[in-house]
């Protein structure tokens, strides 16, 4: 009996011990793949998979669907863990710098119609679409509502037709493609606006149209973009003190001097892999 429970105990052990480092090898098996697939070191990779017994159907749809090109044309690689970028050609490193990406936040909006918006920087493959000189930010609406948090205050949309009584006996209204603030004797006086200091009247952050000059922003995005689609793109700051944090709403920050030198190198077309 003392001999039969000595075994079950040892094999107790061995069971456990196995699954551990099972474990631990899985773990390191996927960084391991996540470092090789964007360093095209596909020879290392098919050994790694070889040591650990297995090969993932998602991994090898992901190989199989690797340009030929990715081998012989510069590409960048995004490390969200790291927030640093790799400007390659095959293994080699031409350029690497830190960045700032999203921050993983979820901003919900219970006024109105409730809303949620994910601040996350997208993971997989996109490719740079167009590039950009002096970029101008047009905030979409979720910026409102975050500034209208921050604040303490309400958000009122500005329609093109309509003026909104700002409390001081004037009116905020558009003009061609400016809003506005009408006084009681009919002077316009154009209004400003820049991230930060939004209108605002009666308590509210005032939303300005689409298309209207204080809903364009300069300098925010600094001096260069290069757009990725769907609203996600690398870009300058006009805070660079965020660099290597988890601050952005989902583009990829860059110091100035870092995009603008990117931007002089990277031709349109050029591959990102976001990992």
């Amino acid at each position: 009996k003392w001999m039969a429970g000595a075994i079950g105990i040892t094999l107790a052990l061995g069971i456990a011990s196995g699954a551990l480092v099972y474990s631990t090898l899985r773990v390191r098996f996927q960084r391991d793949i996540n470092r090789i697939v964007f360093n095209r070191n596909w020879e290392l990779l098919d050994d790694v998979s070889k040591r650990a017994g297995t090969v993932t159907d998602s991994l090898q749809t992901m190989l199989a669907t690797e340009p030929d090109s990715a081998t012989t044309k510069p590409y960048l690689v995004v490390s969200l863990e790291d927030r640093r970028l790799w400007y390659k050609l095959g293994d080699t490193t031409l350029y690497t710098t830190q960045v700032a990406v999203g921050s993983g936040k979820t901003l919900i909006q219970k006024a109105g119609k409730r809303q949620e918006f994910k601040f996350d920087t997208p993971r997989g493959r996109l490719v740079v679409q167009s590039k950009e000189m002096d970029p101008v930010w047009v905030p979409p609406d979720w910026h409102y509502v975050e500034q209208a948090k921050k604040k303490g205050f309400g958000i009122m949309a500005l329609d093109r037709k309509k003026a909104i009584p700002a409390g001081d006996g004037t009116l905020i209204e558009v003009d061609g493609n400016d809003v506005v603030r009408r006084t009681p004797d009919g002077v316009e006086i154009p209004l400003e606006a820049k991230e930060g200091h939004e209108i605002t009247a009666g308590g509210n952050i005032i939303v300005p149209p689409y298309g209207t000059n204080q809903r364009k922003y300069k300098g925010t995005l600094g001096g260069h973009r290069l757009n990725m689609g769907d609203g996600y793109a690398l870009h300058g700051t006009d805070e660079p003190l965020s660099i290597g944090k988890a601050v952005s709403h989902g583009c990829v920050r860059l110091r100035n001097e870092d995009i603008a030198y990117l931007y002089s190198i990277i031709p349109v077309g050029t591959a990102v892999f976001i990992y």
